[in-house]
């Protein structure tokens, strides 16, 4: 009964296929075994893009509130540490874009802005560094709309956490040592108030 059933699946196989048993078998084998490569390259490869996935949908840890901190402070914030928020400021203000570090992250399109009070860099869409800068003094006025509406991107996009404290210009820093000297008397005047005093004594006596 068996060897029956082999002769007629050997005459069904010549007479659909063409083939010889032998060779049509042996196609058969390949392309299992094709198959099983294939399916085992694509199921490696999402075995090892499952982790990253898994990684890249963690939630972000809230934004920390800075304060106000210095422009060298805020370069601590460019995406190098990775266990520190992702930061840049426009006009001043420092902004949170640790959601976007594929954008202003390390190998990012705008990652040179990362760290840094980019408003002059940003108004003129350059990528000098120059330019990257808070000092806005001289653009023209396509530029201050252009930076007016990454300021208004940034405000709607992301958290404000700081500020960028003011360097003391030499000006200021002058009046303020001006005032000072005026507000304390000097010890030259205190001695001649006093020896004024003294002399005043001696004439009434």
């Amino acid at each position: 009964m068996a060897l029956q059933l082999w002769e007629t699946l050997k005459e069904a196989i010549v007479a659909y296929t063409g083939l010889s048993p032998a060779t049509f078998f042996t196609l058969l084998a390949l392309l299992v075994a094709i198959y099983h490569v294939i399916s085992g390259l694509f199921g490696s490869s999402d075995n090892h893009q499952t982790p990253r996935n898994m990684e890249e949908m963690q939630p972000l840890a809230p934004p920390v509130q800075l304060g106000e901190i210095t422009e060298d402070e805020l370069k601590q914030y460019d995406g190098t540490d990775s266990t520190k928020p992702l930061l840049m400021a426009i006009k001043g203000q420092i902004y949170d874009v640790s959601q976007s570090r594929m954008f202003y992250g390390p190998g990012g399109p705008y990652a040179l802005f990362a760290g840094k009070d980019a408003s002059r860099a940003l108004a003129k869409m350059s990528f000098e560094d120059k330019d990257l800068t808070g000092d806005i003094s001289g653009l023209g006025p396509f530029e201050i709309d252009a930076l007016q509406d990454w300021e208004y991107k940034f405000m709607s996009k992301y958290v404000t956490v700081g500020t960028i404290k003011k360097a003391e210009t030499d000006g200021e820093a002058t009046a303020e040592t001006t005032k000072a000297a005026e507000d304390i008397p000097s010890e030259s005047s205190a001695v001649k108030s006093e020896e004024t005093s003294t002399n005043a004594e001696a004439k009434q006596e």
